[in-house]
């Protein structure tokens, strides 16, 4: 796979070194596409419009740099390991204060480690950034197993809640934590809900931007359960279950026979997760408002170049086509100090009286702006947030 092998020890630095004959292939396979007729769609009413997608392959090719963007992700600190045969690349940027707490954040999906490119100062040096040193905190951003350079996946039966004793396992007996916090949105949300409901001793806190309250039926909501300052959420969540079942569909049931189209085409791929980041992002129905073509383009460009869209999407059937169990019966289900972050445009918003059933809930803000990608979408917000979470946590 273009950049190196996962270690089979100990961690190994790791070094983002795509091969110049994958890049050439890329724009070759850009120019000969083959493009299926659109009319009548300048709306997104039928998906993604061919006229902006013509627009955004032209930027590919002729004003996108991937060197450039390569050398960006390059300037911090790569590291992979392999942990009970699976692959983990992540991020790892210590913390400049007094005693800075170790934090892993997850990404989903269709995002990368990258959405979390504009934490990374922030967090780990807040002094530098008009903070105060005490909340500083060691980052470890990890790419989740079969996405993007936490790859070539062969193990199958890997769901969120595996990737979560993956994730406690490089935290505690690779990188030495005894104590952490964890965040995630999407399917990180998930992951660290599954942190707080099995580690809840070794977890200072559980921080998501996704309502992932195992056990609770978020799907089964009804208008009642919501209380007169939620007014709209339960509307919000159908329009954003509405605009989410296609892939959940397609990933859960046959994720491999969609994959065989995405390994082949860069724009089909483009496309599918186009739609994603303009249907979940508060955009306005302008993807661009939140995230630039280049933005965009690295995003598609880091699932292409590292061919993992077939094992990405395996999560869904991994992680849904068995139920998720519980580990013990204690109440709440997560139980270690969980903070729910609600910005308004995210696919599914939960009632707070759900949320305090379900999870030790210690913090719950309302944000003004923002949709599923948080921290890309809204950085000063999140970091604001998850200071204000953990800041009476970490001497726990």
């Amino acid at each position: 796979m273009a950049g190196g092998t996962a270690a089979a020890a100990g961690p190994e630095r790791f070094e983002i070194a795509i091969g110049q004959a994958d890049l050439d292939d890329l724009s070759e396979r850009l120019r000969r596409t083959r493009w299926a007729p659109d009319f009548g769609n300048d709306d997104w009413s039928f998906g993604v419009p061919g006229g902006y997608l013509h627009e955004l392959v032209e930027h590919w090719l002729s004003r996108y740099d991937w060197r450039a963007h390569e050398a960006a992700m390059n300037a911090w600190e790569h590291w992979r390991v392999a942990v009970d045969g699976v692959p983990i690349h992540y991020l790892r940027v210590p913390g400049r204060g007094p005693d800075p707490l170790p934090l892993i954040l997850t990404h989903g999906w269709p995002w990368t480690f990258w959405d979390y490119r504009h934490l990374l100062g922030p967090l780990t040096d807040p002094a530098a950034h008009g903070g105060d040193p005490a909340d500083a905190f060691e980052l470890i951003v990890p790419s989740l197993p079969g996405y993007t350079f936490s790859t070539p996946m062969t193990v199958s039966g890997v769901s969120f809640a595996r990737t979560a004793e993956l994730w406690h396992r490089l935290m505690r007996d690779v990188l030495g934590f005894e104590r952490y916090g964890a965040g995630g949105g999407d399917w990180g949300a998930f992951v660290t809900a599954d942190l707080a409901h099995t580690n809840p001793e070794g977890l200072v806190g559980a921080y998501l931007t996704f309502p992932a309250l195992l056990g609770a039926d978020l799907a089964g909501l009804s208008p009642d359960a919501y209380a007169a300052d939620e007014v709209g959420w339960f509307e919000q969540t159908a329009a954003g279950l509405a605009v989410s079942g296609s892939h959940m569909a397609v990933h859960t049931a046959d994720p491999q026979t969609l994959a065989y189209a995405m390994a082949d085409s860069p724009v089909g791929q483009a496309s599918w997760m186009l739609e994603r980041r303009r249907a979940w992002s508060d955009c306005g129905g302008d993807v661009e408002r939140r995230f630039s073509k280049d933005d965009l383009i690295t995003s598609f460009a880091l699932y292409w170049l590292t061919n993992s869209f077939a094992s990405a999407v395996r999560l869904y059937a991994e992680s849904f086509r068995t139920p998720w169990t519980a580990r013990h019966d204690r109440t709440p289900v997560l139980q270690a100090p969980t903070g729910i972050a609600v910005y308004p445009h995210e696919i599914v918003l939960a009632p707070r009286a759900l949320a305090e059933r379900f999870a030790n809930l210690v913090h719950w803000t309302v944000m003004p702006r923002g949709g599923h990608f948080a921290p890309a979408e809204e950085p000063e917000l999140y970091v604001q947030d998850v200071r204000a979470f953990y800041r009476p946590l970490r001497a726990r």
